[in-house]
């Protein structure tokens, strides 16, 4: 089946929205809890780490959140990829799923000018910052995204593990996969889409 030109990107751009709504309004209802990142961005591949302590030009909330796609892939019985064989004499109903990745990077306590390794009350404020955003992911993809499609029984999507990331280079986050069942609507006439 084809594919509507933008709905890849349509869909990173959705969990995008729907990701840095819940981030900030979760630092509306938790004291201390930073918002949406002023770095927030679709990305082409693996994300750099490049921003989870940069200048956001006067802005408060430092950090990085990006989206990424991962893989597109066919599928018969969604989420499972299909290895039948695609072509123009197989009846079976064969739609595209896609991979995609969410990354969240906040700033992580590390060493002093002086050589000190944090305390242990800066460890524990930045656990509690990357599990509040966990929890906020969480919920972004559970009660925003499926609203997102105007399909009768909303976005059609299985999310994968969510996992912690660093800390490494004064960056410290998490990662949540998901994969998304891809709106298709027929090919047109002599093959082409």
């Amino acid at each position: 089946m084809a594919l509507s030109p933008l709905i890849v990107d349509d869909i990173a751009q959705m969990l995008l929205a729907c990701v840095c709504a819940e981030l900030t309004t979760m630092a509306e209802r938790v004291d201390g809890q930073p918002g949406c990142p002023c770095v927030a961005c679709v990305v082409p591949g693996k994300p750099a780490w490049d921003n989870c302590t940069g200048d956001c030009s006067g802005a408060q909330t430092v950090g990085q959140l990006t989206v990424n796609l991962d893989r597109i892939y066919p599928t018969s019985a969604f989420p499972t990829e299909t290895k039948d064989v695609i072509g123009s004499r197989n009846c079976a109903p064969v739609r595209q799923a896609a991979d995609y990745v969410i990354t969240l990077l906040r700033c992580a306590p590390t060493y002093t000018e002086q050589g000190c390794p944090p305390s242990c009350e800066e460890q524990a404020a930045a656990a509690r910052v990357l599990h509040v955003d966990a929890a906020s992911v969480t919920n972004a993809l559970l009660c925003c995204f499926p609203q997102t499609s105007d399909a009768r029984r909303g976005q059609q999507f299985v999310m994968g593990q969510l996992r912690t990331l660093g800390p490494e280079g004064q960056c410290v986050g998490i990662e949540q996969r998901l994969t998304v069942a891809l709106p298709f609507c027929g090919c047109a006439a002599g093959g082409e889409s």
